[in-house]
């Protein structure tokens, strides 16, 4: 191969490593603090195995879980269902991995 076109394909390259970290912070900004804790609630709630993982949500008869459900139970599974459950590190800490992953 030519060493015009070996330094070539090598700049590109080069490049393309130093913008990827940029483009991946570029792409956490994206997402507002409230959107991240949205996709951190869905991602629970799809998490939790049974039928009622918050109150708002209804068991497979169709009525309201409310107390019934996981998050109103203390100990055992703790799925998030309010943005409030989200605490700020939780929302640090997704953009951190999204940056990471990116």
């Amino acid at each position: 191969m030519d060493v015009f076109v070996m330094r070539l394909i090598m700049l590109h390259a080069l490049v393309l490593f130093l913008t990827l970290p940029i483009m991946a912070d570029e792409k956490s900004k994206q997402l507002s603090d409230d959107e991240i804790r949205q996709v951190l609630i869905e991602r629970s709630i799809r998490q939790y195995q049974g039928s009622c993982p918050c109150p708002f949500y209804r068991d497979r008869a169709g009525r309201k879980c409310g107390k019934r459900s996981a998050w109103s139970k203390p100990g055992g599974a703790e799925p998030l269902c309010y943005k409030s459950d989200v605490s700020d590190q939780l929302v640090k800490n997704y953009r951190r991995r999204l940056v990471k992953d990116s």
